[in-house]
């Protein structure tokens, strides 16, 4: 199925070229399933964009850096002891939640903390049921693991109320304190980034020529909110066509993303060039059904995770299996950056402010590797604990 997408790889230039010439002969209509707008993608031309593309390629050769040296907190409040701490997650499916509850768990050890999850299952009535079990063990912090606040207000209020900090993992779209929703601090990237520089390698790697379908769960707005900047990232460019916006919810991702899959690659054949999705789990489940299509694991299409970086995604990027890269999280760090900001939540400091920088991890720079963190926080956070 689809032959001419077993080209050879020096071919890649002149056939994203040529895919890019095919996209203007062709009326394509761009669909965000599940989604209430029904807004068209129009096609901008094959001519790519020189300017936007040499931005992008110094943007992408930044990101791709791992020397990168230890940029957070060096000072901070000793270990306060006998504190007990509830994740309440998404759903555990997810690598990024999963992953960054692993971290506060090792955390936890460290400083000496007890840690509990509870999962979510990734339903509203689900995660309701898990913030309310949270709130009535009365622990000393409460983790938002990943979803909207505002769908357990009433839960949050309640923490709130009975004084027990709350600290947000990707729980609203900046980095640091919230008023609205009342969060301790909120740990993440900056999704701007994010978003920006896994379009600006999908504009670097096709040189400004290339026909993307972009995954996003509209069901959390974090991940509309990212979805929705790559669009615009992806649209300065005007040789770049989004052929689809694909909205499968990440707790049926297991289940729609194969049968998606197989449609798309229906639908669009070789104008498919390159694929970003707001989690690399998609990509885990769109395996088989390229690899049912004899598509090879190298590509096309190139395939972006926008987050989270798990061990999964670093495998196929380094075996070469249906994902070309990752912007990832460092999610270890920030599990242990949310034991260090309850630590300055029970010792009636501010929180550090820190927001951990942004990677893109491919083969070229992360064969063998399994995960992205800075070097050194360990031992930064070691220190300043005490412990």
């Amino acid at each position: 199925m689809h032959r001419n997408r077993k080209a050879a790889p020096g071919a890649r230039t002149a056939r994203l070229a040529c895919c890019a010439l095919l996209a203007t002969a062709t009326s394509l209509v761009g669909c965000e399933r599940g989604s209430s707008d029904g807004a068209d993608e129009t096609a901008t031309g094959p001519s790519g964009c020189p300017d936007v593309s040499t931005g992008a390629r110094a943007a992408v050769t930044r990101a791709e850096r791992t020397d990168i040296p230890w940029g957070g907190p060096t000072s901070g409040p000793e270990a306060v002891s006998g504190r007990t701490i509830v994740y309440v997650a998404q759903t555990m499916t997810n690598p990024g939640v999963a992953g960054a509850a692993k971290g506060v768990r090792e955390a936890a050890r460290v400083i000496g903390w007890s840690v509990r999850v509870i999962d979510g299952g990734g339903t509203p009535a689900g995660i309701q049921a898990a913030m309310s079990e949270a709130v009535a063990l009365r622990p000393s912090g409460i983790v938002i693991g990943g979803f909207d606040p505002d769908s357990t207000a009433q839960q949050a209020a309640r923490a709130n109320a009975q004084r027990i900090p709350l600290i947000g993992w990707h729980a609203v779209p900046e980095p640091g304190p919230s008023r609205q929703p009342d969060l301790f601090t909120n740990v993440t990237t900056r999704v701007q980034d994010v978003a920006r520089i896994s379009a600006q390698w999908i504009i670097s790697d096709s040189d400004g020529r290339a026909g993307v379908v972009l995954i996003t769960d509209a069901s959390i707005p974090f991940a509309r909110n990212k979805s929705d900047l790559i669009r615009k990232e992806l649209a300065r460019c005007r040789g770049v066509r989004l052929l689809s916006v694909e909205n499968i919810p990440i707790p049926d991702a297991s289940s729609r993303t194969p049968r998606e899959i197989s449609s798309l690659l229906s639908r669009f054949q070789d104008r498919w060039t390159h694929s970003v999705a707001i989690n690399d789990l998609y990509f885990a489940d769109a395996a088989p059904a390229f690899r049912a299509a004899g598509e090879k694991g190298s590509g096309p299409p190139y395939n972006i995770g926008a987050g989270d970086g798990d061990p999964s995604a670093f495998q196929r990027i380094n075996s070469r299996q249906y994902q070309a890269a990752t912007v990832p999280e460092p999610l270890s760090l920030q599990g242990w950056q949310i034991v260090d900001e309850f630590n300055r939540a029970f010792s009636g400091r501010p929180a550090s402010g820190y927001t951990a920088p942004i990677h893109i991890a491919t083969a070229g720079n992360s064969d063998g590797a399994t995960t992205w963190d800075p070097a050194g926080y360990r031992e930064a956070y070691r220190k300043i604990w005490g412990k």
